[in-house]
């Protein structure tokens, strides 16, 4: 008979442990979390089994690693095209002379170090799980399948845990210079969504169970009804989350009735592709929302998001940077819609998020009861788990995965800690985690990444940030310079 090998038993004792238990989280004060490998054996007090590794993290919370997603594997656009109004915001679309022809902005190269310096911020924040999104501005079409088997590189490398495809789309934006324009190739994007399913069928359940796969189409006006079609029997062959930003802004919603005459989840339910699994970034643009004309029509598309069991994907911090807001959290919830918490931002700070959250929904309903710690909470963690029908993620509890961050409780900045969980949200930053683990493997240690050399990663991402705001006067209908397009907050001596 083989002699069964024993696995490496870690014990980590803190002062708060969010476990899990009678459906819920729980909060074990001077808590112990163990694990054996990957697997989680035991949350409580007083384990009495053989131990091989003491972490005693002290003033603590240990907490269940966060789940993002909409989360960016890229440099972010934000710090510098969230601002500009009139002629300089239709300068960040494509011209017509560059539409009619140019080649990527980045190398290989680069393009892999924005992948890894992303996937080192995700992890530096407590988020163990993700599933990505990226900017196309700087491709030639889309992502493909090369793009996205060098992501699944980059994250076995560092070590997440990730549900991944490439973008595909039909459509891209471009300008005239006096509207934004879209052009259409539906063929292009029918070769993206057959890459999308060959990444799929080739990277499902790879890495030792890390690396999962989905499809994801991009913006709902970036595709034809064909490809949306096409996308939904597919996902339902392979079995796997599919993802479409969907409701999201005003011309979006204008494109697709103009189209169609529905609005987007009208529209998207009319065409089955409402379902399970499925997930829509943002969705604010309904009817009864302020910023909602009414000449969009009436009816209730949060119902209807209800009804089919589609998961609505709230990031807090881009739809603020961008002037918009999913206006109550609690109402979607009221109507039956799994609400999930996304970054889809840098730094992708997960507590940020909830924060930002909950003082969104406060001040947007008037109501400082709404919008509770602990929901917010729940959405980071067991509710896109659940979403994502993994109810090994998102908890602390024996069998499920060893996925989570220790948060010291320690920092002047903080200062006298309540609930632990409301003092997290209020209190906390990402940058007061400073151990992370995914499944049972230490990522993260002091606040230092220890799977993957990051030495020379800020000096390389500025350079990067800086290349990528220079490539918008090449793309730019009038070929202005970077210091035009994103002129100086104040002058510069």
């Amino acid at each position: 008979m083989r002699e069964q090998k024993l696995g490496r038993i870690t014990r980590v004792r803190a002062a708060f442990v969010i476990g899990y238990a009678d459906g819920d989280h729980c909060i074990w004060p001077r808590g112990e979390l163990v694990h054996e490998d990957d697997v989680v054996v035991f949350v409580g007090r007083g384990y009495e089994g053989r131990v091989d590794v003491e972490i005693d993290a002290g003033h603590a919370i240990v907490s269940p690693g966060f789940i993002d997603l909409n989360a960016l594997a890229d440099i972010d656009h934000a710090i510098f095209d969230s601002w500009p109004t009139g002629d300089s915001r239709l300068g960040l679309a494509w011209s017509q002379e560059y539409l009619a022809g140019h080649g990527p902005v980045f190398t290989e190269e680069e393009e892999l170090f924005r992948r890894q310096f992303a996937l080192s911020q995700l992890v530096r924040n407590g988020i163990t799980t993700i599933m990505p999104i990226a900017a196309e501005t700087y491709k030639p079409w889309c992502e493909d399948y090369a793009d996205a088997a060098q992501l699944a590189a980059a994250v076995t490398g560092i070590g997440l845990r990730a549900y991944l495809g490439p973008s595909y789309r039909t459509h891209v934006p471009y300008t005239d210079g006096t509207a934004t324009l879209l052009h259409e190739d539906e063929a292009k994007g029918l070769d993206g969504l057959a890459q999308a399913i060959q990444f799929c069928r080739d990277h499902e359940d790879t890495a030792g169970g890390l690396i999962r796969t989905a499809l994801l189409p991009a913006r709902i006006e970036t595709q034809t009804e064909r490809t949306l079609k096409m996308t939904r029997a597919a996902a339902d062959e392979l079995g796997v989350p599919v993802r479409l930003h969907a409701a999201q802004g005003l011309f979006e919603v204008g494109e697709i009735l103009a189209r169609t005459g529905l609005r987007p989840i009208p529209y998207l339910e009319s065409i089955g592709f409402l379902k399970e699994k499925t997930f829509v970034p943002h969705a604010w643009t309904v009817p009864g929302h302020r910023h909602m004309p009414g000449h969009f029509g009436q009816g209730d598309d949060v119902k209807i998001l209800a009804e089919h069991g589609t998961t609505v994907i709230f990031c807090p911090i881009p739809t603020a940077h961008y002037g918009v807001c999913l206006e109550d959290f609690d109402a979607y919830r009221a109507k039956g819609v799994r609400v999930v918490l996304g970054t889809d931002s840098a730094p992708p700070n997960m507590i940020r998020a909830m924060d930002l959250a909950m003082g969104m929904t406060k001040a947007s309903t008037g109501d400082r009861t709404s919008a509770q710690s602990e929901d917010l909470y729940r959405a980071a963690t067991l509710d896109p788990a659940a979403a994502l029908g993994r109810d090994d993620l998102g908890r602390l509890a024996a069998g499920a995965q060893a996925d989570y961050f220790v948060l010291d409780l320690g920092g002047t900045h903080i200062g006298p800690h309540g609930d632990p969980v409301r003092t997290l949200v209020m209190n906390c930053d990402g940058r007061d985690v400073t151990r992370v683990v995914v499944a049972g493997r230490t990522v993260v240690e002091d606040k230092r990444i220890v799977t993957v050399e990051t030495g020379s990663y800020a000096g390389r991402a500025q350079r990067f940030l800086e290349k990528y705001m220079a490539s918008f006067s090449l793309s730019d209908f009038r070929k202005r310079p970077t210091n035009e397009l994103f002129p100086s907050s104040f002058p510069l001596r």
